[in-house]
């Protein structure tokens, strides 16, 4: 039986075609503006990787910024749960798990089964999410996707005052002017963002065993400020952007078998 979930995101849209628990394919895709177009894109191009059409799957839930466009999807359950779901499997002794996306940063306490027992979301200023890694690097003109690595080579990392990313994004203007090396703002923008994930996490209760998913969980530099800052190691999947919509796809199958 293969389900497949859909995770429509702010800044990007993933599909995951799964059999019996296991990925079969998945597909990542910028969200665009126009959610639906986007969704039927991504269904079919996922389910395409592995020989099926749209109209083969069992099942399909849809979750995310986006999903009430998904005409398709057979239920809509919220990312939450399909990250919790998803964590439980990958990780089954995970407890917490953080979860770094474009827009909202969240961290989601997990319990038996993959049920959530306790959720926190960052408020709406962007100095917790990936949105304050978009800025930083058009503004640092890095490419995003080398941002991590150059944090790690700081030597002395910029101490930012303010937890706004506004005026952290005017402190760094300020600190290229007096002359302060690119790693060195880097690796002190990480350090600002993993004290606003830390207070989310330090207000859910005990960390235990925790899992970080999302874009940013693809920001080595990210990951080890959020670790330094924890005392923790975290267990990062091996595609963590796609967490969401593997839940939703594990989540479709158990509605698939209660259906038939």
């Amino acid at each position: 039986m293969n389900t497949l979930g859909i995770d429509i995101g702010s800044a990007f849209s993933k599909a995951v075609v799964c059999s019996d628990g296991q990925i079969r394919a998945f597909t990542v895709a910028p969200s665009g503006g126009n959610y639906r177009e986007t969704a039927l894109r991504i269904v079919e191009e996922a389910a395409g990787k592995v020989g099926l059409q749209p109209f083969d799957l069992a099942f399909i839930v849809a979750t995310g910024y986006g999903s009430a466009t998904i005409e398709s999807a057979n239920a809509s359950i919220t990312d939450i749960s399909c990250q919790a779901r998803a964590i439980y499997s990958l990780f089954p002794g995970a407890q917490t798990a953080i979860d770094i996306g474009g827009q909202f940063s969240k961290v989601i306490k997990i319990g038996e089964g993959g049920r959530v027992t306790n959720f926190i979301l960052n408020e709406k200023c962007a100095a917790g999410s990936g949105k304050f890694l978009q800025v930083i690097s058009r503004l640092l003109h890095v490419e995003i996707s080398d941002i991590g690595r150059l944090s790690l080579q700081s030597k002395k990392p910029v101490e930012f005052t303010t937890g706004c990313a506004v005026f952290a994004e005017a402190e760094a203007v300020s600190r290229i002017a007096e002359g302060a090396l690119v790693e060195d703002i880097l690796a002190g923008i990480h350090n600002a963002m993993a004290s606003k994930i830390v207070n989310l996490v330090e207000r859910t209760g005990t960390v235990g065993t925790c899992a970080v998913t999302g874009g940013g969980a693809k920001d080595i530099g990210l990951v080890r400020a959020i670790e330094a800052a924890l005392g923790v190691t975290l267990l990062v999947p091996e595609e963590p952007q796609i967490t969401a919509a593997y839940g939703a796809a594990l989540l479709a199958a158990d509605k698939a078998s209660h259906r038939s």
